[in-house]
């Protein structure tokens, strides 16, 4: 140990009391030996928590810290009030990691001579791959045989639902992948990208049959979410979005039913689309409800987002670019009235000349009732034969939806199909040539503890596009409290590109 100056009274115990509680998941002595301030802070590679209300929910959320052992220990004393702690940890698992710890005396507190940490920093070993993002990585996994193409240089993080050759597509689902046969060739469109220079960096984590709009998956855990840290991904292209959202691939391949582009897009801050229902290829794509299925991906800019249209959307009729203005988008007020108030007031900010759309959105629950009935019915068509004696291999959550599926009578669905049919008509006659604007997401990304909660008031505004086979962009905004959410914009089915063109605005 090295000391510049004399440490202070009951500084080391303060420390050893909190490696301590540390090893022992005592999460109450952990949360009383931080400053509980608004200011506290706790980084790591996942991301910075600032105050102690963050850091003690995600203490209480993370089961305990990897087991270690203090190897040494630096203390540089500020002044008698003030001391930085270094510590190096030897994890039992293997590796070295580093712990900086900022603490500060409070004279009112007894307990340790008042010490607490008011800011720290934890560092460990960066695994061989994080499991809970990739399924298999390589470098590349699969390389483009392009030298020259539209998106040569760029990786994609292919969601475990796309046949990529060689692999079997597992699902999110460890049943499902030891029984999956081998993909003798690559989906369309893993294909598509490869024949235009892009690379495949890895297959990405998906929840299980693509069922689920959190990305908690039960089996392998949720991808972190760096741009919101202690909150939950996005799913079901969580492990996609992370990876792009990390860096570890600049174009994330997902799908989506219900909003799994939209939505982890919103809550990474990514910018992602929905095509046109049938605009991309999905052979080669392990459906959930086909339907409402359709190719999507997300990247980290506008212009990328762009460029993969160019690659995989169909060339649209007549002119490709529509002129579209941002000031001729149309806010609807009703749907931006279904979000919180800091994610309605950073869209409605995001559109300031935006033209207002009267809707009467009335029947939405309805219609997202339908919708989900609907997804549910199609899901157990294409995987209820080999669920039907293996739903005790899901998680939890997709299980439910799962049971809840099987129970579907063809007469319901059909009673389904009448709403969303009606539905159907309606939405396309209120968008017609305009394009509308509203939040992605109903929330900025819950803890995994609220995702439960904001699921349905989500689905209200993502089953619109997934009703009509609309495309929809997300693009990414940010609240007032600094976290990412997303702005959907939609049009006709068809007018992908335009809306690429329009996300392009936004970013210039």
């Amino acid at each position: 140990m090295t000391e510049l100056k004399p440490v202070p009274h009951g500084l080391l115990q303060a420390f050893r009391a909190y490696e301590s509680a540390l090893m022992s998941d005592d999460v109450a002595a952990l949360d009383s030996l931080f400053a509980d301030s608004p200011t506290t802070l706790r980084g790591d590679a996942a991301g910075l928590l600032v105050g102690h209300e963050q850091i003690s929910a995600f203490r209480g959320s993370r089961g305990g810290a990897p087991k270690r052992r203090i190897v040494q220990t630096h203390v540089q004393v500020i002044d008698e009030d003030h001391a930085l702690i270094v510590a190096v940890t030897e994890l039992d698992r293997g590796g070295r990691g580093l712990q900086t710890q900022l603490w500060a005396r409070d004279p009112v507190r007894i307990e340790y001579g008042g010490w607490q940490v008011t800011a720290a920093h934890v560092s460990a070993p960066a695994p061989a791959f994080d499991t809970r993002i990739w399924r298999v990585v390589g470098d590349p996994l699969v390389s483009s045989h392009t030298a020259d193409g539209a998106l040569s240089g760029e990786t994609v993080a292919v969601k475990d639902l796309f046949a990529v050759a060689g692999f079997a597509v597992g699902a999110g689902s460890p049943a499902w992948l030891e029984q999956a046969p081998v993909a003798p060739s690559h989906a369309a469109a893993v294909a598509a990208l490869l024949d235009a220079g892009a690379s495949v960096r890895g297959i990405a984590r998906t929840e299980e049959f693509a069922y689920s709009l959190s990305g908690l998956n039960a089996h392998y855990g949720a991808p972190p979410n760096p741009k919101a840290p202690g909150r939950i991904p996005g799913g079901s292209s969580s492990g996609s979005a992370t990876a792009v959202a990390l860096g570890h691939a600049s174009i994330g391949l997902g799908t989506d039913t219900g909003g799994s582009i939209r939505v982890p897009s919103a809550y990474q801050g990514l910018y992602g689309i929905r095509t046109s229902h049938g605009a991309v290829s999905r052979e080669g794509l392990l459906p959930l409800a086909k339907a409402f299925d359709t190719v999507g991906w997300m990247t980290r800019s506008a212009f990328l987002l762009q460029a993969v249209g160019d690659v995989l959307l169909p060339e649209a009729p007549g002119s490709p670019d529509s002129g579209t203005a941002l000031d001729e988008i149309h806010l609807v007020p009703a749907l931006v009235g279904l979000a919180t108030e800091d994610v309605a007031t950073a869209v409605s900010e995001a559109l300031p000349g935006s033209k207002p759309l009267a809707w009467d959105v009335a029947r939405l629950d309805e219609w997202r009732q339908a919708f989900v009935i609907g997804q549910a019915y199609q899901a157990w068509q294409a995987h209820g034969d080999w669920l039907e004696t293996r739903l005790d291999t899901l998680g939890e959550a997709v299980r439910g939806r799962f049971e809840m599926a099987r129970s579907v009578t063809r007469e319901q669905a059909a009673e389904a199909r009448a709403v969303l049919a009606q539905a159907r008509t309606e939405i396309l006659d209120v968008v017609g040539g305009r394009v509308l604007a509203y939040p992605s997401a109903s929330s900025v990304a819950p803890t995994a503890a609220e995702a439960a909660a904001v699921r349905d008031d989500t689905m209200r505004l993502t089953c619109i596009a997934g009703i009509a086979g609309l495309p929809a962009v997300s693009i990414p905004v940010r609240t007032a409290g600094n976290l990412p959410a997303g702005l959907c914009l939609v049009a006709a089915p068809g007018r992908d590109r335009d809306l690429l063109a329009l996300a392009q605005s936004f970013a210039g």
